[in-house]
């Protein structure tokens, strides 16, 4: 994948019927787990696998979420999620996200302010240089 397509890094998700309410639409806390999802993504399309961050005692923590709900998503439908880093800090991060419609309307945006911790101590801890050059190749 080009360098250039990650700068804003775009996942698919489906809307399952588990993600709804009684109504077909998705429940708000789901927002966050499609988030979550996609800035999972985002990182394995750089070649950063979280599960060898774990082995490493490094994680990313979200430390604070701003989101705005614009429109519903409904029941199957096939969502866009955009995300971007919009500030990189020496142990942080904030996400710009966005979550659109398939007929390109915005639903929900957010900034998502994530944290790198050491795991073993739960306290901040530099961004590893590893991750921040991929980081940094993008933003």
């Amino acid at each position: 994948m080009a360098e250039d397509k990650l700068a804003i890094f775009e996942h698919q998700i489906r809307v399952y019927y588990e993600d709804t309410d009684a109504g077909g639409i998705v429940y708000y806390a789901n927002y966050l787990k499609f988030l979550e999802r996609a800035r999972t993504e985002w990182l394995r399309a750089l070649g950063i696998e979280q599960d060898e961050l774990l082995e490493r005692s490094v994680g990313f923590v979200v430390k604070r979420v701003e989101m705005d709900n614009h429109a519903p998503a409904r029941f199957n439908e096939l969502l866009r999620i955009q995300s971007e880093i919009v500030e990189l800090k020496r142990a942080s991060l904030m996400f710009k996200q966005t979550i659109v419609s398939p007929s390109g309307q915005r639903l929900v945006s957010a900034l998502i302010r994530v944290a790198c911790v050491d795991l073993r101590a739960m306290k901040p801890l530099a961004i590893p240089a590893f991750i921040l050059e991929e980081f940094t190749r993008v933003v």
